[in-house]
């Protein structure tokens, strides 16, 4: 990854007024309000800093070092800053309404690189490490980097894309607490280890869908289960028609076979 980028760096570019009109459509810098300039080869933010009125921006995989172009990015509330060559987010500090940060794929040495942004009381999203795209940071060599995190930004919903509060955590968490023990050694010799004391993950009635009193909500199961018998519907037909499909094409075939 960091290979492609040095090769990149060749090609260094600015970001200019030009550039941001000819992407957005926009004459006026300050109406721009969602903004992507993935893999350009980007080094320097240039007048970036002028669209005070971004509300989401995504400048992935670009050669990008300094961030002090977007200190003054105040509504700023979705950032993308992957695969790029930061080490320092102090300028980030001012962005008060971010409330998504993706800086997985870059040089964050250590946590203490991270204080600056214990003033985001809105973050919720922070990424340091991105499995799908094997981005990360020299700090996540630290095995208790994702401790010192959670600590420190107490608001935090999703760390490198893992829930770890809120609806859906706990069977995160499960789902995780399983891949462990499977890869600490549940098998031995190519067969299961067996644990007769072995205990349920959850209570038997864990996975109930519990029913509300609330109005909103049963409609909204009705409506599922509606959309969920028309597609069970159209699977049966689409399969009907390919079935006589592949039917009519085999006997086609075994005519002109006859024909020969």
């Amino acid at each position: 990854m960091h290979a492609v980028r040095n090769k990149a760096v060749h090609n260094c570019e600015k970001i200019t007024a030009v550039l941001l009109k000819s992407r957005t459509g926009e004459f006026d810098l300050q109406s721009i309000l969602f903004l992507k300039l993935r893999g350009l080869g980007i080094c320097d933010l240039g007048c970036i800093g002028e669209c005070v009125n971004l509300e989401r921006l995504d400048l992935s995989g670009n050669n990008i070092t300094n961030l002090a172009s977007l200190a003054s990015l105040r509504l700023l509330s979705v950032l993308n800053l992957s695969a790029n060559r930061i080490t320092n987010l102090e300028p980030l500090h001012n962005c008060e309404n971010l409330q998504n940060l993706n800086v997985a794929g870059n040089y964050i040495s250590s946590v203490e690189n991270l204080h600056c942004l214990v003033s985001l009381r809105k973050l919720e999203s922070f990424r340091l490490k991105d499995n799908t795209y094997n981005y990360t940071n020299p700090v996540c060599r630290n095995s208790s980097y994702r401790t010192v995190v959670l600590e420190m930004f107490p608001n935090i919903k999703v760390l490198d894309g893992e829930r770890v509060v809120g609806r859906g955590s706990e069977l995160y968490q499960l789902c995780k607490d399983i891949d462990d023990t499977i890869k600490a050694g549940s098998y031995k010799n190519g067969q299961l280890v067996e644990h007769p004391s072995c205990k349920p993950w959850v209570e038997d009635t864990y996975w109930e869908i519990k029913r509300s009193n609330n109005a909103i909500i049963e409609e909204a199961y009705k409506q599922f289960n509606d959309v969920l018998h028309e597609c069970r519907l159209l699977n049966n037909r689409a399969s009907h028609v390919i079935s006589q499909t592949e039917r009519s094409m085999s006997l086609k075939k075994q005519s002109k076979q006859y024909a020969i």
